[in-house]
């Protein structure tokens, strides 16, 4: 039997998992890795240290791992963080400015006002957690960054970059999923944009080479491995990933993966002109399962919603509730329950609404395990209003599949259902890996099967619909409000 390794390097942890034919786990490992966070707005790690902890989780997973015949390895990372690198000795100039880093956003409110612009050639909104106001914050305050860029050493990596490159011992260079979320890159000429390398001050030879999705990056030499290395055969971005974790991706579904935020994916054969107010992103570019569009690419609609995990982790922290207990009972709690309205700021508004700085509250009262039933209820109805804009693209919809840890819950599976009016399927967990696993070796994913574990029909609950209108209205009028004082 023949096996993939996937490699996927997260912000919390560092873990390879190997998949066999038929798109089963076989082995895994996971080496956790440390975020230094300071203020409200830096967000750090130690590069390093992030492909050390790949090459430990990469040992470990081959030392379990059954006799498969290795086909190779996918890598699938952080989007938007970036590192700065000297050229030929590849040593970091930079600690990896993490994609939560916001550190550059007073900065970046200087060009608001070419924001369409932006939008039009990369179908993301303006906005600090992409990789170009990281560089240019870089460049501006870190003398080893200036040196490099005066003696003609620099280089502004990607993540995803560097890591290959040092894995591989390969030249640096950018896959378009990660390329894609430094707000440098044209998603229709699958390139560094010239004009928006000028608006940001970025030389285009500090930034590396663009390479399809797919194709041969290097070889990753360790100990277990083939005597040659193995290799890595694509590189891509941890959400990128999702979609293909069942083989080709489905135009009439939306992939909703459910961690510290929840992440929405809907697969689009043409590229997305007007994406707003979601965003257009690159699934696969120039190769891969099902990209059939022009220059055989893949892309997608995506919505974020930044309060799914995190606002959990907040809501349980603030009075030490048992999580655990308060997940169970609320699978008991009987669907027509009066419950409060949450007003889900955790992160900033994501997408429709994109304001950063949104207070959360409650509005109305009930007792812990109502309260933390409107959290979750509040989860379902901003992915609900991400759905409502994605009907408004392509064929029509037909299922959502949901993955992610807060997947397991079937009453917020009910609740999606229900809003949405439209299936629900809950698939089989990791799904980042499986979609790395599946673009390293597509003659395996071609088999594979999505692995549903259950199935949620849309049905109406007592009182959902009123709770979501208003929820809808006063999410309207606070980001309204919050993008009010930003201008003034």
């Amino acid at each position: 039997m023949r096996g993939v390794i996937a490699l996927d390097q997260g912000s919390h942890a560092s873990r390879a998992c190997l998949i066999d034919d038929t798109g089963a786990l076989r082995a895994s490992a996971q080496c956790a890795v440390h975020t230094l966070v300071q203020g409200d707005a830096c967000v750090e790690q130690d590069p390093q240290e992030l492909v050390d902890s790949l090459r430990q989780s990469l040992h470990e997973c081959l030392t379990q791992a059954p006799a498969l015949q290795l086909q190779g390895a996918g890598l699938a990372t952080q989007r938007s963080s970036i590192v700065c690198a000297e050229r030929g000795t590849g040593r970091p100039l930079s600690p990896v400015l993490s994609w939560q880093d916001r550190r550059n956003a007073d900065w970046l409110e200087s060009l608001r006002s070419d924001e369409p612009r932006i939008r039009r050639i990369t179908g993301l909104p303006l906005s600090a957690h992409y990789g170009a106001s990281k560089m240019r914050w870089c460049l501006d305050h870190l003398p080893a960054v200036r040196r490099a860029a005066q003696d003609g050493t620099l280089q502004l990596l990607p993540l995803a970059s560097w890591l290959v490159a040092q894995l591989t011992g390969c030249e640096p260079c950018a896959d378009p999923a990660n390329a894609s979320r430094t707000l440098l890159w044209d998603s229709a000429t699958l390139d560094w944009s010239p004009e928006l390398l000028q608006r940001f001050g970025i030389e285009r030879t500090w930034l590396p080479d663009c390479v399809p999705t797919q194709g041969e990056f290097g070889r990753i030499v360790t100990p277990l491995a083939p005597p040659d290395g193995l290799p890595l055969r694509t590189c891509t971005g941890d959400q990128s990933a999702v979609p293909f974790f069942a083989g080709t991706p489905d135009e009439h579904t939306v992939y909703i993966n459910l961690g510290t935020g929840a992440f929405m994916q809907r697969p689009l054969m043409q590229r997305p002109t007007d994406p707003a107010p979601l965003l257009g992103s690159v699934l696969c570019a120039n190769a891969g399962p099902g990209g059939t569009g022009p220059g055989n690419t893949l892309y997608s609609l995506e919505g974020t919603v930044n309060g799914a995990g995190a606002a959990v982790r907040d809501f349980i922290a603030a009075d030490a509730h048992d999580e655990a207990r308060l997940w169970t009972a609320l699978e008991a709690l009987p669907d027509d329950t009066e419950l409060p309205l949450f007003l889900n700021g955790v992160g900033g508004l994501g997408s429709p609404w994109w304001q950063a700085n949104v207070d959360s509250r409650f509005i109305g009262s009930g007792d812990t395990l109502q309260c933390f039933g409107a959290v979750i209820e509040s989860i379902a109805i901003l992915l609900a209003a991400n759905f409502a804009h994605m009907t408004q693209h392509g064929p029509p919809l037909r299922r959502l599949l949901v993955m992610g840890g807060m997947s397991r819950s079937d009453w917020l599976c009910r609740r999606l259902a229900a809003i949405c009016n439209t299936v629900v399927e809950r698939v089989a967990p990791e799904a980042t890996a499986r979609g790395a696993a599946a673009l390293a070796a597509p003659e395996m994913a071609e088999h594979w099967s999505a692995q549903i574990e259950r199935r949620f029909e849309p049905a109406p609950r007592r009182g959902l619909a009123q709770r979501q209108s208003t929820l809808l209205a006063l999410l309207d009028s606070t980001a309204a409000e919050s993008a009010k004082r930003r201008i003034t």
